[in-house]
């Protein structure tokens, strides 16, 4: 068999037009074939220039092509050179158009833009968890957004519910008795983030806390003499990292979280 020429056209990478390829070519041990890929096609005439080789080399043209005037005018051209041409993603985005009763976005490399957006959301799920509650400083100076508050602000769970958003979080616990991390002192305090809370909330909180865990609820850790003490530490330290507060005394994390997404799309961060 003389040597055969599949010409996979794509007006985004191409990568998943030459897998179909590849496994469609592997029914014939691969003998023979080769794959000539041509990604991010824009115009018609890069098209008219591949019918023309196509036709020249007897070959194959496949194709994930989802721009309707480019898809159009490739099955034109090819059908008045008689070139063989199998369109891969085109026949499934129609039925599933008349199945949704929906219009397409016809809108290349949706597939890459899904799996980078994916991989973000986890990486900045996995920097929250390795730099939750203060276990490495080193995350600080590495995060989008440091949030910084006593025991039971709900810094962890506002920690992953920005993750979800592709943000990298370190948060910092603050007590009187252990110095705050240098690095808190270092990242831009468009950065940081305190989380303030009242007195009477939190110790209403810290109670029930103990009470979940079966112990005294009479304990230090939710005496209002030491949560005030804590309290007085957090405005000291924010109040030298100079960054803005939110009150989380009666707010949900997801409306603290809004609170701190308006914040930093206001000053154009991220």
């Amino acid at each position: 068999m003389s040597n055969r020429i599949i010409y996979v056209v794509s007006d985004s990478v191409g990568e998943t037009a030459e897998l179909v390829v590849k496994a469609a070519v592997s029914q014939f041990n691969g003998s023979n074939t080769s794959i000539k890929r041509i990604p991010y096609v824009e115009d018609v005439t890069t098209l008219a220039e591949v019918v023309s080789l196509a036709k020249l080399n007897n070959a194959i043209i496949a194709f994930t092509i989802v721009i309707p005037e480019l898809r159009t005018f490739l099955l034109e051209e090819a059908k008045r050179e008689n070139v063989i041409t199998y369109d891969i993603i085109g026949p499934l985005i129609d039925k599933m158009g008349d199945l949704y009763g929906k219009t397409p976005r016809h809108e290349p490399g949706l597939v890459r833009k899904l799996d980078e957006d994916y991989f973000k959301k986890i990486e900045a799920i996995e920097f929250a968890v390795k730099y939750d509650d203060g276990r490495d400083p080193r995350g600080i100076l590495r995060a989008d957004i440091v949030l910084v508050g006593v025991s039971r602000t709900s810094k962890t769970p506002l920690s992953q519910f920005l993750a979800h958003k592709r943000l990298k979080v370190a948060n910092v616990p603050l007590v009187p008795e252990v110095d705050p991390p240098e690095e808190l002192f270092k990242v831009p305090k468009e950065k940081c983030f305190g989380l303030k809370i009242s007195a009477d909330k939190l110790n209403q909180i810290r109670r029930e806390r103990l009470k979940s865990l079966g112990l005294d609820d009479k304990a230090i850790y939710a005496n209002i003499n030491r949560i005030q003490e804590e309290l007085n530490h957090f405005e000291s330290v924010v109040g030298r990292i100079g960054c803005e507060v939110v009150d989380v005394t009666n707010k949900a994390v997801e409306e603290t979280a809004s609170i701190i997404l308006n914040s930093i799309n206001n000053r154009g961060m991220y």
